[in-house]
C-alpha cells in the first residue's frame, strides 16, 4: 500500500510541474509549515476525503495538493484541487460556498469567513480552513491574505462562466453547475441551474446540435402528452407530477428551459426570454 501511495505521489509531482509553488505557509507572517506536503489523485482521494471524495470526482477532479500550517495555537489546512476545466472549478466553489454570504472578487469568485476561505480561478479550486485556539476570534484578514497570495500564483480565468449571465437576475436565489442529472434527469447530463423564488431555469450544453436534438427527442418520449412550443429551434410544454409546468427548448447545442412553474403560460414566456439571451 505504501508503495502504491508513493508511486501516486511521484506521478502527481511529474504531472503537476510547478504546482507545488502554490503552497507556502510563509505567505503570511508568523505561520510555519507542519508535516510534509500531501498529494492526491482520483485513485487515492478517498484516503483523504473519505465520503466527500465523490463530490470532487463528480466535478472532474484531476489532482490535489495540500499543506498544513501553524501559528501559535492556531493551525490551518490549505488544499488546492485541479479540476478538469474552469467551469468545474467554479462549480465546486458554488457547491460548497454559503449561499447567504456574498461572493468576493478573488479569482472567478471567492468566499471569506472568520476561519475559512474558498475560491476558484482557472481550473483550480482552493480551500483554506483554520482551527483557531479562540473560536470567537475573527481571522478573516488572515484568510484573505493567504487566498490573495495563492491567487496571484494561479493562472487562468478570473471571470465566472458566461452561461450564468444568460439567466435572468430578477428574483434569482442561486445559480450553480450541476455535474450530472440536471433536474434529476439522466438525459440532462451536466448543466447550470438557476433557482428563483418561483421555479427554476436550466441550460445544458450538448456536444453538437444533432446530439441536442436527440436529447429533445428522448425528452418528448419521456414526457407523454406534451405540446409543441415555438421557442428556439424546437420546444415543447408539459405538466409533470414532480416538476410542475415545464417548458423545454433547444437552441443549437443548448437544451434549456424552465420547470416547477405554477402556470404553463408563464413557463413558456420565461423560456422564450431565456432563449433570446443564449447566443
Amino acid at each position: 500500500m505504501k508503495a502504491v501511495c508513493l508511486l501516486l505521489t511521484v506521478v502527481f509531482a511529474i504531472g503537476s510541474g510547478r504546482a507545488q509553488e502554490f503552497l507556502n505557509c510563509h505567505d503570511v507572517q508568523g505561520w510555519e509549515q507542519t508535516g510534509t506536503k500531501r498529494a492526491y489523485v482520483p485513485d487515492n482521494l478517498y484516503d483523504y476525503k473519505d465520503g466527500g471524495a465523490e463530490g470532487y470526482l463528480a466535478f472532474g477532479f484531476v489532482r490535489m495538493q495540500g499543506i498544513d500550517c501553524k501559528s501559535g495555537g492556531d493551525s490551518l489546512t490549505i488544499d488546492i484541487s485541479e479540476m478538469s476545466d474552469a467551469d468545474s472549478a467554479y462549480g465546486m466553489f458554488t457547491a460548497n460556498r454559503d449561499p447567504d454570504k456574498p461572493i468576493v472578487k478573488i479569482g472567478m469568485g471567492g468566499h471569506i469567513q472568520p476561519h475559512s476561505a474558498l475560491f476558484a480561478k482557472g481550473k483550480y479550486y482552493v480551500e483554506i480552513a483554520e482551527v483557531a485556539a479562540n473560536t470567537d476570534s475573527d481571522h478573516s484578514t488572515t484568510m484573505r491574505a493567504f487566498a490573495t497570495k495563492i491567487e496571484e500564483r494561479i493562472e487562468g480565468r478570473t471571470t465566472p462562466p458566461e452561461t450564468l449571465e444568460w439567466f435572468a437576475k430578477e428574483n434569482l436565489t442561486s445559480a450553480s453547475l450541476v455535474p450530472e442529472s440536471v433536474l434529476g434527469m439522466r438525459l440532462l447530463k451536466r448543466g447550470y441551474v438557476a433557482k428563483y423564488k418561483v421555479g427554476q431555469a436550466f441550460i445544458v450544453l450538448e456536444a453538437s446540435p444533432e446530439s441536442a436534438a436527440e436529447v429533445m427527442k428522448k425528452l418528448r418520449e419521456k414526457f407523454t402528452g406534451s405540446t409543441p412550443a415555438q421557442i428556439g429551434d424546437e420546444g415543447f410544454q408539459v405538466k409533470d407530477k414532480y416538476l410542475g409546468e415545464i417548458c423545454i427548448f433547444r437552441k443549437g447545442r443548448y437544451v434549456a428551459g424552465y420547470a416547477n412553474m405554477p402556470e404553463a403560460k408563464e413557463a413558456a414566456a420565461l423560456a422564450g426570454q431565456l432563449a433570446a439571451r443564449i447566443p
